[in-house]
């Protein structure tokens, strides 16, 4: 009974995971799965190299390249779903997540506006907001 004992505990105290923060606690869920940071597993970047890239992808989604922002969640995924892990990354990735979905509203309600409002909703200035027929009010078209 003591050797089985003893198994266990060595066996919950190791973790073929280096990049694990979670305390070990044998009857935790979270400390009896490895957590990577990529959802590459362990076939994917190590901490340090994710915390560039993580980074990256956020400080680009700012230069009008908003879908980074969802590669990020998206790649990174693992750091979302568990909360108390990778603290470092953890910022960044949340605040992808906030600024993809902020710009996916204001990109829904533009296009909802423009596609169910039409011509009903913005009235006589409505020529001026469309894109369509500005050829014909430059004159380049030459069956004008």
């Amino acid at each position: 009974m003591e050797v089985s004992q003893s198994q266990a505990s060595t066996n919950a105290t190791q973790n073929p995971n280096p990049n694990n923060n979670y305390p070990s606690n044998s009857n935790s869920i979270l400390s009896s799965t490895p957590v990577w940071p990529t959802i590459d597993g362990p076939l994917g970047l190590s901490e340090e190299e994710s915390l560039s890239y993580v980074r990256r992808f956020y400080k680009f989604g700012y230069a009008l390249l908003p879908f980074l922002w969802a590669v990020n969640c998206f790649y990174f995924w693992p750091v979302l779903r568990h909360s108390r892990s990778f603290p470092r990354l953890r910022p960044y990735v949340v605040a992808s997540a906030i600024g993809f979905s902020v710009f996916s509203v204001l990109l829904c309600s533009w296009v909802l506006t423009f596609a169910l409002g039409g011509e009903q909703l913005f009235g006589p200035t409505w020529d001026q907001l469309v894109m369509y027929n500005v050829a014909d009010r430059l004159g380049l078209t030459g069956w004008s």
